[in-house]
């Protein structure tokens, strides 16, 4: 399931993050976003959604909650 499908306030483990998008997944990967990480969503937005990764939380929008994939 991607993160738009995931529930609010339980922890998930990204499985994988799918996009070609090279200066994406690098930004990703500088806030912890990557494979095998645990993330957790936070509240929910028309727009997107607030996840919590490590001791930080970031607002993220629709089409990127797409490319993470959680298990």
């Amino acid at each position: 399931m991607t993160l738009k499908e995931a529930v609010e306030g339980r922890e998930y483990i990204i499985k994988q993050i799918e996009t070609d998008d090279e200066e994406l997944n690098a930004f990703l990967f500088s806030l912890g976003c990557y494979s095998g990480e645990a993330i957790t969503v936070v509240s929910r937005k028309r727009s997107g959604c607030v996840v919590s990764i490590k001791d930080g939380r970031y607002s993220i929008d629709n089409q990127l909650a797409e490319a993470i994939v959680v298990e």
